[in-house]
């Protein structure tokens, strides 16, 4: 069972978000909360494994709450959800720890979807939001490698098609922080999954190796 806390200032928008998640077999409400600041008094208690945030929140913004639990409770998975999907402020989201971004215009099953995926290391992003992503990545092509040796070494392993499995052993290290790499390259790079990855590194790493 995911257990789920709400962040949200608007009660009817909590409200919306509780009725349409109970309707999961998978999926538990254990707290909703108005502000930031709630949300940091209730994650103690409430333990939930993924808290829904948003972004715009009285006092303590989105940016900051996500900022403070990453730090506090570094287990829990964040899924920002918001009606702002500027890459600068997605980028700040991921920055602070955030783990996934929905707009909250995408459909009912796709936030599902997008809970459930945090489980398995997602990093689950509206399509408009990822295509500004990558399109910034690309026009802002970076002339010196932005990732540490063990990010690149994780990364050049993907490209050679590799399993987080294979590459934990390959390098030595357990799966969980081949999975930890991932996200942050990810972040880094402006992308959303292992393919993206992958064809980044197909332009970005090639043009280094022959220049």
């Amino acid at each position: 069972m995911i257990r789920v806390l709400l962040v949200d200032d608007h009660a009817m928008v909590r409200a919306g978000l509780e009725r349409l998640l109970v309707t999961t077999a998978d999926i538990t409400v254990v707290g909703s909360c108005g502000s930031g600041e709630d949300a940091l008094a209730a994650l103690a208690e409430a333990e939930p494994d993924v808290v829904l945030l948003d972004m715009a929140l009285p006092g303590m913004n989105g940016v900051e709450t996500a900022r403070v639990i990453t730090t506090r409770h570094p287990g829990v998975k964040i899924l920002m959800i918001s009606t702002f999907g500027d890459p600068r402020e997605v980028s700040a989201a991921l920055d602070a720890g955030v783990n996934g971004y929905l707009l909250k215009d995408v459909e009912p099953e796709v936030l599902i979807a997008g809970i459930r995926s945090l489980e398995s290391g997602g990093m689950p992003l509206s399509p408009s939001i990822a295509a500004r992503l990558v399109g910034s990545s690309a026009q802002s092509t970076p002339t010196s490698m932005p990732l540490t040796q063990r990010e690149e070494d994780v990364l050049n392993l993907i490209v050679d098609g590799m399993s987080n499995k294979q590459i934990a052993t390959a390098l030595g290290i357990s799966e969980k922080t081949v999975k930890t790499y991932c996200g942050r390259m990810f972040r880094r790079l402006g992308v959303t999954d292992r393919t993206q990855a992958a064809v980044w590194a197909e332009r970005h790493l090639r043009r280094r190796s022959q220049g």
